[in-house]
């Protein structure tokens, strides 16, 4: 499925012969996100990811760099989360080569000039005021802060207005020094192109690019065991919720049994919560939930929106269905969701920009790449019995934690539910 180089100065550069395929995508993903940011720098990270496209060397204004890549009918665009940066781009094959130098001088040569990191400053204030204002996006950060209070875990990747003010140009310099080295970025090409040919090109583009040692991430800690409420009051016609309970990280081997309770629960209209809820109750227009994994931590999510005066008929029922997930689950239901799982996956991989993502944040969070038929592999390894096990492990009423948005001021009122 794929080729691995590292080069002398430790970049790691995959890349997936897809000949078949039109396109041609690019991702670099860097070690910088929130769980490498102490609090008075929270933001940074995220910060830093919206000033490559402010200008580089070779394409020096906002205008240029867009251009290079939309002009040619292409896509890009970046992403900040707690453990990880990820740019990339996709574009038609034959506009690859201007698109990989365009890549690379973003991450090598952004200008950072001092009037367009303070305009970039302002914007992204509101941007953070933007998501304040969406109480979807608020159910998830204040889910997350009850899941791991007080540490980098659970503070907003974005920062907040008031860190975000206090970031100094030399801060910015000095981060994105240590974080934007060879050693802590790996670069990963798909479509029709061959390794060599990528190779040759990234090599002569980084060879000026030298590694240095990397700040360390923030270990997660749970140290509560009994169940918590968060809430934002604000008028509005719907309650939004997430219920979630600690999940697993990457490498822990019930990883996969978890997938496949997850498809269960609440994944897709076929799930148990989608059909509960919504099918026979009535309760919800959209409830689902997920699975989150990191490198030493995890959770699983449930998300719901209703009508405020049915918040604790549909907390109720979410909390029904997990209990529901310790009784023996038939194997009819888990070759469905194994299928569903597989089916997904598959898909995904006709992608050029799906094989690409999946490829460098593999290696940079994990050290290794799975490919999708080891991975197939292990969701057919998937038993009753695992399932079964993970959730004895995992669903225990003690661990549940509850965050809501919506018209709602008590509490007291909700966590009462938090049981089963």
């Amino acid at each position: 499925m794929y080729q691995r180089s590292v080069l002398e100065n430790q970049l790691r550069v995959f890349t997936s012969s897809m000949p078949h395929t039109r396109s041609v995508s690019i991702t670099l993903c860097v070690g910088a996100g929130s769980r490498y940011e102490t609090p008075e720098l929270a933001g940074v990270s995220h910060f830093i990811e919206h000033l490559p496209f402010k200008g580089t060397k070779s394409w020096p204004t906002a205008q240029a760099v867009s251009e290079a890549i939309e002009g040619v009918g292409g896509i890009m665009n970046a992403s900040t989360d707690r453990e990880m940066t990820v740019f990339w781009c996709k574009v038609a094959r034959i506009h690859f080569r201007k698109a990989l130098l365009v890549m690379l001088d973003m991450i090598l040569n952004p200008i950072l000039d001092r009037e367009e990191v303070e305009k970039e400053r302002e914007i992204i204030q509101e941007e953070l005021r933007m998501t304040y204002d969406h109480p979807t996006y608020m159910v998830d950060l204040l889910i997350d802060e009850a899941l791991w209070p007080d540490q980098a875990m659970g503070r907003d990747v974005g920062g907040t207005p008031e860190t975000v003010e206090k970031i100094s140009q030399e801060s910015i310099r000095e981060y994105m020094d240590q974080q934007y080295n060879p050693a802590n970025t790996v670069l990963a090409i798909a479509g029709d192109i061959t390794h060599d040919e990528v190779l040759e090109m990234v090599g002569e583009a980084t060879h000026q690019w030298k590694p240095r040692e990397s700040l360390d991430w923030e270990r997660a800690v749970n140290g509560q065991h009994e169940p918590e409420v968060r809430m934002d009051w604000r008028r509005s016609d719907q309650t939004h919720i997430c219920l979630a309970l600690p999940g697993l990280s990457l490498n822990d081997p019930d990883r996969y049994n978890l997938t496949i309770l997850n498809v269960i629960l609440g994944d897709g209209m076929s799930s148990r919560l989608f059909q509960s809820l919504r099918e026979v109750q009535g309760l919800a227009y959209d409830v689902s939930s997920s699975n989150s994994h990191f490198r030493d931590c995890g959770a699983l999510t449930v998300y719901c929106g209703v009508e405020p005066k049915k918040s604790p008929q549909a907390i109720q029922g979410i909390i029904h269905e997990i209990k529901g997930m310790h009784q023996e689950v038939p194997e009819s239901e888990i070759t469905k969701a194994r299928e569903y799982t597989k089916g997904r996956l598959l898909l995904r991989m006709e992608d050029t920009r799906a094989v690409s993502g999946w490829l460098a944040s593999q290696e940079l969070l994990q050290g290794e790449v799975a490919t999708p038929d080891e991975v197939v592999q292990r969701i057919d390894e998937v038993t009753p019995d695992d399932v079964a096990r993970v959730a004895e492990r995992l669903l225990q009423p003690e661990e549940l934690r509850l965050a809501v948005v919506g018209p709602h001021r008590s509490e007291a009122r909700f966590l009462k539910l938090l049981h089963f």
